[in-house]
């Protein structure tokens, strides 16, 4: 193998670049964080021509003024020199506001080029883009493709191989009179590697952003003398920065001029839809709606696949527990490992991967037809008003699969304040591991026996009004905590609506299974495998007769009294911290005296056995609190330690939604005793 070139993709997000680059490298990629940071990092391989070539994705970002951890990240690797071409994808609807982040890379590097994707849609929409002109304005080699199509590599490889080969005089905004001197009287005390990286961190100085190395006494020196220059021509830090980004819009603009031409009947079926789905009258219906329905799919979908793969898993523990029957192996071993560990573990897995399955990908088949950031758009006033930012919506969206998922999706936050709020709030959303749960307790309270499609409809209702009732929560406790822990003015961000695009199916499936499913999956079975192991010893270790299990529900009964549950149910709930999907298996094994997790044959007999057990209607209401409002599950609670890099908020997103569940079902039953005889 001889040497490898290097190149950089990098965009705006929802620009087609992931789809560029899945389309290069095939299944050669690995994937990471970047050293320090929790941005994710991609990196492929592929060949073209006879050369070996090695693709980094860099984050998604609209600027490179580094407000933002994926700003930084691509920012540093553009002026580490690392790559030997850098290409910038950009969104043929929307090409101006690509420009931007095009003209702030051709400050730092030479070896650009610029892709045109989505060409399909900018023809769809009557938009038309002259290339050659576009190339000739910008001084750098240019390509229109389709990224998804099956000539998007085609096109794409021979314009990296030309332009790896081509001398660019690449466009470079010019800026006002006093920004140009105060830039060229910093310049020389930055030891940067050629003159327009230089020129660059210079701007960067100027504008008030950080950047590594610009702690240098000279330098500081240099910059202070500079910026009260600045201010004595009346151009403060603020200036500068309105300057330089009207500088580089004003440009973009220019060059649009006479390079895009766009109908005027163009995106009207967009803006029709929008009118719908973003008004003010349908808005939030729709998207009460689109909850409730894909909460019945999910009912719906998931009961078949996991009593199969519940008789599946079961059955070979049975031929296992036979099989070493016939062994020299002591039956304690044996049932400690199978009825205990692998049981609880088979459980998990049989009750959690079928919602997950289904959930995931039609919650993926909204993030790809385009519905998802117009969900983040009517939720922006509601965190507005939290003093929170709007991309919370887009985080708690991802709670409802998974919580773990949800807080690793506040990654895409800028804001630190607002980052942990929406981490320590994201367990107010129930995921799908809680879902189990609230669906019997609905069924068997306050739903009609009889079953069929008007009982599954009305479960789907009841647990969405379940849901708002945690959406509600998410918004009071984020402005409690705005108010005191985390105090802060909510920050600004850009939030794009892209145009609305058919779904890609098959790599739906695929990255909500590989990314999605298979990762919270792996990280469930890690945590329930040594909750089995507790429990069956918890529930066989008998010292005077009694089990564990029972002495240390009946030590926990009378504060359990006072939230209207009982022991039993509160010692579930801390046994299923590991995973939510084996709280009611683990109730039932304490009522039922057994050794290991007992599966219940029907609602009817479930409730039953509840009803023997002192359950009423104000039990059930109690359990669908505490079931909504509890503490995160041990793989969310590790996701929390490993995103905040803190014990200290990984104890307060611990403690927050435990003491509020607890505090609603104490005032609930206390006035179920006071006003209701």
């Amino acid at each position: 193998m001889g040497d490898v070139t290097t190149i950089a993709l990098m965009g705006n997000p929802n620009v087609g670049k992931s789809t560029l680059f899945n389309a290069l490298t095939g299944m050669r990629q690995h994937t990471g964080n970047w050293p320090g940071k929790t941005v994710a990092r991609a990196e492929g391989s592929f060949s073209y021509n006879g050369r070996d070539y090695l693709m980094v994705d860099l984050p998604g970002c609209y600027s490179l003024m580094a407000h933002s951890a994926e700003e930084e990240v691509a920012r540093d690797y553009i002026l580490s020199g690392a790559a030997d071409l850098i290409i910038v994808v950009c969104d043929a609807t929307c090409l101006e506001r690509n420009l931007n982040l095009v003209l702030q890379t051709l400050e730092m590097t030479d070896r650009v080029l610029v892709c045109v994707n989505l060409m399909d849609e900018a023809k769809r929409n009557g938009i038309s883009i002259d290339l050659p002109r576009l190339s000739h304005r910008l001084g750098v080699p240019v390509v229109g493709l389709t990224a998804r199509s099956k000539e998007g590599p085609s096109l794409i490889l021979p314009a990296i191989d030309n332009a790896l080969k081509a001398e660019n005089t690449p466009l470079r905004p010019s800026y006002p009179q006093p920004i140009s001197e105060a830039v060229n009287r910093l310049t020389p005390f930055i030891p940067e590697r050629n003159k327009a990286q230089r020129k660059y961190i210079a701007l960067r100085l100027l504008d008030g952003t950080n950047y590594p190395g610009n702690d240098d006494f000279a330098l500081k020196k240099q910059l202070g003398s500079t910026r009260n220059e600045l201010l004595e021509k009346g151009m403060d830090i603020q200036a500068v920065n309105d300057q330089i980004t009207a500088e580089i819009s004003g440009l973009a603009h220019y060059i649009c001029c006479n390079t895009v031409c766009r109908q005027i009947s163009s995106f009207s079926r967009d803006r029709r839809i929008d009118r719908l789905l973003t008004g003010p009258v349908l808005g939030f219906p729709a998207m009460l709606l689109l909850l409730a329905g894909i909460l019945w799919l999910t009912i719906i979908g998931a009961n078949y696949p996991s009593q199969l793969l519940s008789s599946l898993l079961f059955g070979l523990q049975d031929r296992l527990l036979e099989v070493c029957q016939h062994t020299v192996l002591p039956p304690w071993l044996y049932e400690m490992l199978l009825l205990g560990v692998y049981r609880v573990v088979a459980w998990v897995v049989a009750v959690m991967l079928p919602p997950m399955a289904i959930f995931f990908p039609l919650f993926t088949l909204l993030e790809d037809l385009g519905y998802l950031p117009r969900v983040a758009f009517n939720l922006d006033r509601c965190f507005k008003g939290c003093r929170a930012c709007g991309k919370q919506a887009l985080t708690m969206c991802m709670g409802f699969g998974c919580n773990a998922v949800g807080v690793t999706g506040c990654r895409i936050i800028d804001s630190p304040r607002e980052r942990l709020i929406a981490v320590i709030t994201n367990s107010f959303v129930p995921c799908n591991g809680r879902f189990p749960t609230l669906i019997a307790i609905i069924s068997m309270f306050f739903v009609s026996a009889r079953g069929g499609f008007r009982s599954s409809v009305t479960s789907a209702l009841l647990l969405t009004g379940v849901i708002l009732l945690g959406i509600l929560m998410t918004f009071g406790v984020s402005r409690l905590l705005s108010a005191t822990l985390l105090k802060g003015v909510p920050s600004s961000f850009t939030l794009e609506l892209p145009p609305y695009r058919p779904p890609q199916i098959g790599k739906v499936i695929i990255r909500s299974v590989l990314d999605r499913t298979v990762f919270v999956l792996g990280r469930a079975v890690c945590a329930a495998a040594p909750a089995g192991l507790i429990i069956w010893l918890m529930a066989n270790l008998q010292p005077g007769g009694i089990s564990l299990l029972s002495h240390c529900s009946a030590f926990l009964d009378p504060f359990a009294r006072l939230l209207g549950l009982d022991g039993v149910i509160l010692m579930a709930f801390i046994l299923g911290f590991p995973a939510n999907e084996i709280v009611i298996p683990v109730m039932l094994m304490a009522y039922m005296a057994q050794g290991t997790l007992i599966d219940y044959t029907g609602l009817e007999q479930l409730r039953a056995l509840l009803i023997q057990n002192g359950w009423s209607w104000t039990t059930a209401v109690s359990m669908l609190l505490f079931s909504l409002m509890h503490w995160p599950c041990a793989t969310t609670c590790m996701t929390i330690k490993k995103e905040t890099g803190s014990l200290k908020w990984t104890l307060v997103s611990i403690l927050t939604p435990a003491i509020i569940g607890m505090a609603l079902c104490f005032v609930f039953n206390l006035a179920v005793r006071l006003f209701i005889p």
